[in-house]
């Protein structure tokens, strides 16, 4: 019987080892506010479509101009299995709002000049990311 104790205590003391892994490994990600200071929203879309793929795409002032931050940040989105999220990279120059589509090129053509970087993760998850204007 003294047997079948230390058994269970130990198993159990392993299975709480286990679990404050898990919890501690996952409360201490690093979040977005590693980026604070760097960007501002200043565009978003999100069609409704719950049932089929969905469609994120964001319009970002990069305020800071050292551009290595910006991939991490991209990648740092929500995406959506069979989803696709677009995130555009506009230089500080620009500061007013963009009204974001659902279709090609997402953005008024007028912006164009001030998109710094584009970055899409697909349908299948693979992430392209590319430096334009500078």
């Amino acid at each position: 019987m003294k047997r079948n104790k230390l058994i269970f205590y130990l198993i159990g003391g392993i299975v709480l080892i286990v679990l404050f892994q898990i919890v501690s490994s996952s409360l201490s990600q690093p979040g977005l506010e590693r980026f604070e200071g760097k960007y501002e929203e200043i565009g978003f879309y999100r069609n409704e479509n719950n049932t089929g793929p969905v469609l994120r795409i964001y319009a970002i002032r990069a305020l800071d101009s050292d551009t290595s931050w910006m991939k991490d940040f991209a990648d740092a989105q929500p995406h959506t299995k069979y989803g696709k999220t677009l995130v555009f990279f506009f230089s500080e120059k620009h500061s007013q709002k963009i009204e974001l589509s659902p279709t090609e090129p997402y953005f008024p053509l007028e912006f164009q000049e001030f998109l710094l970087a584009a970055y899409e993760k697909t349908p299948m998850g693979e992430s392209r990311f590319q430096l334009l204007n500078r």
